[in-house]
């Protein structure tokens, strides 16, 4: 289950607002769960600048290596550098000690167009 306020993407990714113009980012449960176990994460550098629905990285797992895309234009401030020596939170924690990358949004009310929990489901229920 997703903790309250979360916001997600088509190709599985989560956003929270961390702050008022700032934002943590991560695949979803449904998306580590179709994945399978994650055994290598390469994301951005902090002070990367992002488009939206540009490549931000890839996760590898014992299935597949698959990208991942920014699902909102700014500046990386944080990247999750645990994610080095241990991939395997993806599987675990994908909401909590997973996550990937944080950005300063260009646009901090674009966090609004994204997907809430129910039309997420509504994506993942037509798998």
């Amino acid at each position: 289950m997703a903790p309250d306020g979360i916001k997600y993407t088509q190709e599985h990714e989560w956003v929270r607002r961390t702050g008022d113009d700032t934002a943590r980012i991560g695949i979803t449960d449904y998306a580590q769960q179709q994945l399978g176990d994650v055994v290598f994460v390469q994301l951005p550098e902090v002070g990367e600048t992002v488009e939206a629905g540009g490549g931000i990285g890839e996760v590898e797992s014992t299935k597949s290596v698959s990208d991942i895309y920014a699902p909102l234009a700014g500046e990386i401030v944080a990247r999750n550098d645990k994610l080095d020596q241990e991939p395997e939170l993806v599987n675990s924690d994908p909401f909590g000690d997973g996550w990937m990358i944080e950005i300063k949004l260009s646009d901090p009310a674009a966090i609004d167009g994204l997907l809430s929990e129910s039309d997420y489901q509504g994506i993942i229920d037509q798998g």
